[in-house]
């Protein structure tokens, strides 16, 4: 009969054998058994290893207490920016899309407004200037096509003083265009059978329909349909949830700073001309508005840009020598803040509410049409 074992040699065993099985998978895979305590510690602290998170160095402010303050200077936009000399009808505003995207209007037949004002790039070319005709840089960086029927004014230097003015400009300058003059403009619009046509439906009162003043009425009906509303729009509505707290925070220093006495208006701008530099001098060689009106008050004084879009329209400034938004946030620190600088949570505060005007483009209003096809004297593109 085989000799029992004892109670006390069977535990011992039994406890052996499941120390060893407890730690064949880690033996298997190269690694060593962790301390008994090991997995209750980490369970117990999955948060230890995170940061702080940083508090903001601005409380958070009332949103209707901003609203209140924020509606003494800015506005709502429009849904389009009417005209009492350019009333809307829907035939001209399909040709106005028309000719906005034909390059048969440049004397190389390869510059259209879209070149510059690209319509799918909220209205800009991202380019510090743009390339006209035979790759020439204009002098100026474009702005924005979108929203600039609410100004008063165009261009930077503001010679063109409505959209329909503007429009007209470009196809005749030798840098832009490059078209020979007027006069030759509309001989070949006339020579377009479909734009004959498309003229005497937008402007059926007129005895010679086909013009250079009624070709910018009809590119202006089109651009002033060309509005971006966004959570500012919302916001100046009454919906007090449509600005996260960095963007009120960034709204209320945008007030607090004074920076209202330029950007103002449903643009956040374009209401006013301004020399840059209040506080330091901004040292540039473009003259700006001296230009056209030869006033020496006027020497180094711009057109106020909007801020609509601004964080999809870089390169900034007059010449686009802003890169970027921080580049211009800091530039406007430097040359117009008493302080003479941002720290980053400004500058962070300040891009929040910059970015809440981004807005929404209408993909089907800015779709490019189909173009009529040129007719048997329509000239052929002149690459000279």
């Amino acid at each position: 009969m085989p000799r029992s074992t004892p109670r006390s040699q069977v535990s011992r065993a039994r406890l052996l054998a499941l120390t060893v099985a407890a730690t064949l998978p880690l033996a298997c895979s190269g690694g060593d058994a962790p301390p008994a305590d090991a997995n209750k510690s980490a369970a117990a602290t999955p948060d230890a290893a995170k940061p702080a998170k940083k508090k903001p160095s601005r409380p958070a402010p009332s949103a209707a207490q901003v609203l209140d303050a924020a509606k003494k200077y800015f506005s709502p936009l429009p849904a389009r920016a009417e005209s009492a000399a350019n009333p809307t009808t829907p035939e001209k505003i399909a040709l106005g899309r028309q000719l906005y995207y034909d390059t048969r209007l440049s004397k190389g037949h390869d510059v259209s407004c879209n070149s510059c004002h690209l319509l799918d790039k909220f209205g800009v070319d991202n380019e510090l200037t743009s390339k006209g005709h035979k790759g020439q840089r204009g002098e100026r960086n474009s702005p924005t096509v979108y929203n600039a029927a609410t100004h008063f004014a165009q261009f930077w230097d503001g010679r063109a003083a409505t959209v329909e003015d503007q429009a007209q400009m470009p196809i005749t300058n030798p840098v832009e265009m490059a078209m020979p003059d007027p006069g030759f403009v509309v001989r070949s619009i006339k020579s377009i059978p479909g734009y004959v046509d498309a003229f005497k439906a937008a402007f059926p009162g007129d005895a010679d329909p086909v013009t250079m003043e009624n070709l910018g009425r009809a590119i202006g009906s089109f651009e002033r349909g060309l509005m971006t509303p966004g959570p500012f729009d919302e916001f100046l509505a009454g919906k007090m949830t449509a600005l996260n707290g960095d963007a009120l925070r960034g709204l209320e220093l945008f007030i607090e700073f004074n920076c209202i006495s330029c950007h103002t208006g449903p643009a956040i701008g374009g209401t006013m001309y301004q020399k840059l530099g209040s506080v330091k001098s901004y040292e540039t060689k473009d003259e700006g508005r001296f230009k056209i009106t030869k006033n020496p008050e006027d020497k180094f004084v711009f057109k106020v840009p909007s801020l609509r879009n601004i964080t999809k329209t870089a390169p900034y400034l007059h010449d686009g020598s802003a890169a970027t938004l921080d580049d211009v946030l800091n530039i406007m620190a430097t040359y117009q803040l008493a302080k003479g600088s941002l720290d980053d949570d400004e500058r962070k505060y300040l891009t929040a509410f910059l970015t809440s005007l981004e807005g929404t483009i209408d993909p089907a209003y800015i779709a490019k049409p189909d173009l009529p096809p040129s007719g048997p004297e329509t000239p052929a593109p002149d690459p000279s």
